[in-house]
């Protein structure tokens, strides 16, 4: 099996030295993503509930440009600043998996990227 980096323009770029995704056969692993607006490059600030749309905006738009949806997700996992805002992202991450959902941890950190309050990775398989 070969390793292919997955790459679109309709999620951030890389702010470091690793790939938005690599797929290795029919897996892919997506690197966390933070809200960023991929066409700005500017954080989208607002409550969580905003930010954790445009991270699962930044999530689907990788998923989509490897050919996946969010039903193809087998495991994420959430970084927050706060524990007590887990119900808030809990909301919004819930609204992308009508049934299914992966499996998933959630765990609150001492600091995010560029001070954000909420990261999410992901893999996926076909």
């Amino acid at each position: 099996m070969e390793k292919k980096i997955i790459r679109t323009d309709n999620a951030p770029a890389p702010i470091g030295p690793y790939s938005q995704a690599v797929q290795f056969g029919n897996i892919l692993f997506i690197s966390g993503q933070i809200p960023l607006d991929p066409q700005t490059g500017n954080l989208v600030q607002g409550d969580i509930k905003t930010e954790a749309v445009q991270v699962m905006k930044n999530l689907e738009a990788i998923l989509t440009e490897a050919g996946m949806t969010f039903a193809n997700v087998l495991k994420t996992s959430i970084f927050l600043m706060d524990m007590g805002q887990f119900a808030q992202v809990n909301e919004v991450y819930g609204s992308y998996f009508a049934e299914n959902a992966p499996a998933r941890e959630t765990v609150q950190v001492s600091g995010l990227p560029k001070g954000v309050n909420v990261e999410i990775s992901m893999i996926a398989g076909k």
